[in-house]
């Protein structure tokens, strides 16, 4: 035990921890940086990029650490590169590794839910800031523990470095015991020297994990605070102390007189029909691999007018909505919001994503999206403020007090530092829907807005929307098979079927006295099916 407990103390092998420090330390820096790139290329658009990197993959995890090692040492002094032993063994484990930590951070960026990225591309975000802002802190949170076991990987792999006689611990204690023949205690005091390297890893990963966690109770001890996209919480937040939440469902301020005051339908048709096209679509068609899903579908939309959109599953509601912001493309047709048209230039020349942002930005479209599309690691209010700093470039003072605004206009002011997963679906969908106001849009999109909610949330949410249109005269266009509710709050309904309108008129007129057949089967089947609901 004397002899153990001498060799632990041994700076013969405390020299050899250093080496093995510095060139884990050396190796995962190299190797970090070159698996973002590795990462950026596979997730590319160009296939060329992506072909490369998982050339470079298939190589480096194909062939043994060692002879990487022999050959960054030996090989490339023939080429006029001359490295030490320390600085091969470091780069050798960079590339090794590199191709490993970029298979994590892919899986992990691929693996955040499609409706996040879609949402930061309808608020305007450009592929950088929703990657940076979104994406990335979604990712890195599930990254850590693979990230965590990557590295205590190198650790124990830099021993190999003893094949370029590099003197790290694993060749100090080789050394060592071949004088004076003390194999076992000394390979045992070793091995225990790298449990406690290995040990001291797993804890940082824990640690890091721990400071990660969004539901942490102390949010000062989070090392999210560190990172580029944490906000520093107010005054008024840093004062008071987290309460326990509950989801429950939260009344709506009492409406206005304005909102309380019946519609005249009338007067509000001939105010519409002299205010000029918010959304003009002509001609529009969209096929997904050969099957056709828009079919030459004009429509015209005035600024001020609420539009229903009324069909069967599969009718082209949603896919229309997705081409008037530009989350999809089409093949052919023409779309011009506030006349301007999204995808392409003045000469009919198709813009890069970041100029769609762009365009978007400016044309002013919001859409609220069916499953809320809220971003997971952001609480109410930086859901909404967060998209006017990174997009509007807002104060953080303005864009808080925008934010704080509009979720006490939609009853959730007492919900502003909740997570998406504290609060109920008719609560999210109140967030998203402020969200989408937040800008001020010229237009605003939502698609099936309640489809996802229990039927009792569902009432909430369509009384935030049907104030939107009474008090604020905004120009929406609402898929939906909410009929009363299209009755009640939409100007015109328009029902399609195939990808094509069908029949459109006044929402009054089209929804209780159909006149084409399709239409007047699809309300009856409609209206059994909420008898049977009721």
């Amino acid at each position: 035990m004397d002899l153990f407990l001498h060799y632990l103390t041994q700076p013969y092998l405390v020299t050899g921890i250093v080496y093995t420090l510095l060139i884990t330390g050396l190796g995962l820096a190299g190797a970090s940086v070159m698996g973002i790139v590795l990462a950026g290329m596979q997730l590319s658009r160009f296939r060329a990029l992506a072909i490369t990197a998982r050339i470079y993959a298939i190589i480096f995890r194909g062939t043994p650490l060692i002879l990487q090692m022999i050959f960054c040492y030996n090989a490339l002094p023939m080429i006029g590169i001359k490295l030490t032993a320390v600085e091969a063994a470091s780069l050798a484990l960079a590339l090794n590794e590199a191709p490993f930590i970029a298979e994590i951070i892919r899986a992990n960026i691929i693996s955040v839910d499609r409706g996040q990225i879609s949402a930061g591309q309808a608020l305007g975000m450009t592929p950088l800031v929703t990657m940076i802002r979104i994406v990335v802190p979604q990712a890195f949170r599930s990254m850590v523990p693979a990230l965590g076991n990557e590295a205590v990987s190198a650790l124990k792999n830099s021993s190999l470095a003893s094949v370029v006689s590099v003197q790290e611990l694993t060749l100090r204690s080789t050394q060592l015991a071949s004088a004076n023949f003390d194999f076992f205690s000394i390979f045992f005091a070793s091995g225990l020297m790298y449990l406690v390297l290995t040990g001291g890893i797993a804890a940082i990963q824990i640690v890091v994990e721990i400071m990660l966690d969004l539901d942490h109770p102390n949010p000062k001890a989070r090392f999210a605070r560190l990172l580029p996209w944490y906000r520093e919480p107010t005054v008024a937040e840093a004062e008071t102390e987290p309460a326990v939440e509950e989801v429950v469902s939260t009344p709506l301020p009492a409406p206005s007189a304005k909102a309380s005051h019946p519609v005249d339908r009338h007067k509000r048709a001939q105010a519409i029909a002299g205010s000029r096209p918010a959304i003009e679509i002509g001609a529009l068609n969209k096929s997904y691999e050969g099957k056709t899903v828009l079919a030459g579908l004009d429509l015209t939309v005035r600024l001020g007018e609420v539009v229903a959109l009324l069909g069967p599953s599969g009718s082209g509601k949603s896919t229309l909505l997705r081409c008037i912001n530009h989350l999809e493309s089409w093949d052919s047709g023409t779309i011009r919001v506030t006349g301007r048209q999204l995808g392409v230039d003045t000469d009919g020349k198709r813009l890069s994503p970041r100029a769609i942002a762009d365009a978007r930005t400016a044309v002013g479209v919001g859409m609220v999206f069916q499953n809320f599309n809220l971003f997971a690691h952001l609480t109410a209010r930086e859901n909404i403020a967060g998209p006017l700093r990174w997009v509007q470039h807002l104060s953080k003072f303005d864009a808080d007090r925008r934010a704080m605004e509009l979720l006490d206009r939609v009853g959730l002011s007492h919900r502003a530092d909740a997570l998406p997963r504290h609060m109920s679906g008719g609560q999210q969908q109140r967030v998203a829907i402020a969200r989408a106001l937040a800008p001020n849009p010229a237009v605003l999109l939502l698609d099936e807005p309640t489809s996802a909610l229990d039927p009792e949330l569902v009432a909430e949410v369509l009384e935030v929307i049907r104030r939107l249109a009474v008090e604020d005269g905004l120009t929406m266009v609402i898929s939906t098979h909410q009929i009363s509710f299209a009755r009640e709050v939409a100007d015109r309904a328009v029902f399609l079927a195939d990808g094509a309108v069908v029949e459109e008129g006044p929402a009054e007129e089209v929804l209780t006295r159909p006149k084409n057949p399709r239409t007047a089967q699809f309300l009856q089947i409609i209206s059994e099916d909420a008898a049977l609901t009721a």
